[in-house]
C-alpha cells in the first residue's frame, strides 16, 4: 500500500464522470492495489472518504471511513470502512440538511450545501459482493460527497459561495453553530 498524491481542484480528472468497472475488473491486481492505496491515502490525510479520481484514476471506486477521534472531523459519527465500487445513490424522501463540507481536493476551503438527510446506497464491495445500505445525517452527506466526485462534481459546485471559509475561519466563526445543529440530528425521531 502507498499514499498517493491527491489531485487538487483545477485538474480535469476531477470534472470527468468516472467509468464503471466491469465485475471482472474488480479482482485485478490494479484495482485491488488502487483500493488499498485509497484506504491508505484517506487515513494518512484524515479524510472521511476519498474517490479514485481524487488520486487521478477515473474509475467508480470510493472509500468511506470515519474513525473515532478523527482530528479533521471530530464531530462526525464513526463509520466503518466501506469500499464502494459502482455506487448508486437514491434519496429517501425530500428532506435535506445543510452540511458544512471540506474536501481533500479543495485544500483549506469549506462551505455550506444541502444534502439529502437519508439515502440508500447500492454498491459492490472489493470482492464484488452487492450491498444495499441506508445512511442518514452526516454519514449520508459523506456518501453523497464521494459519489459526487465520481460524477465529476465538487462540493463547491453545490455550496453557497457566501458560506465559503478557510478551515481557520470555520473553526473561529462557524464550527460551534454547525456542530450544535448537526448534533441534534441523532436526537430527532427516526434518527
Amino acid at each position: 500500500m502507498s499514499v498517493r498524491e491527491v489531485v487538487a481542484i483545477g485538474d480535469p480528472v476531477l470534472r470527468e464522470r468516472a467509468r464503471e468497472l466491469d465485475p471482472d475488473e474488480i479482482a485485478s491486481p490494479e484495482i485491488q492495489t488502487l483500493i488499498n492505496d485509497l484506504i491508505e491515502t484517506k487515513r494518512a490525510t484524515n479524510g472521511a472518504g476519498i474517490a479514485a479520481n481524487q488520486v487521478g484514476e477515473p474509475v467508480r471506486v470510493a472509500v468511506v471511513e470515519v474513525e473515532e477521534g478523527n482530528p479533521r472531523y471530530p464531530y462526525k459519527p464513526p463509520e466503518p470502512l466501506t469500499v464502494m465500487i459502482n455506487p448508486v445513490l437514491e434519496p429517501l424522501g425530500e428532506e435535506t440538511i445543510e452540511i458544512n463540507e471540506g474536501c481533500l481536493s479543495v485544500p483549506d476551503l469549506r462551505g455550506n450545501l444541502p444534502r439529502h438527510l437519508e439515502v440508500r446506497v447500492r454498491f459492490l464491495d472489493r470482492e464484488g459482493t452487492e450491498h444495499e445500505e441506508v445512511k442518514r445525517g452526516l454519514t449520508a452527506g459523506t456518501f453523497q460527497h464521494e459519489v459526487d466526485h465520481l460524477d465529476g462534481t465538487l462540493f463547491v459546485d453545490r455550496a453557497d459561495p457566501r458560506s465559503f471559509a478557510t478551515w481557520e475561519q470555520f473553526d473561529r466563526h462557524q464550527r460551534d453553530e454547525f456542530v450544535a445543529r448537526v448534533s441534534r440530528l441523532g436526537k430527532e425521531p427516526g434518527s
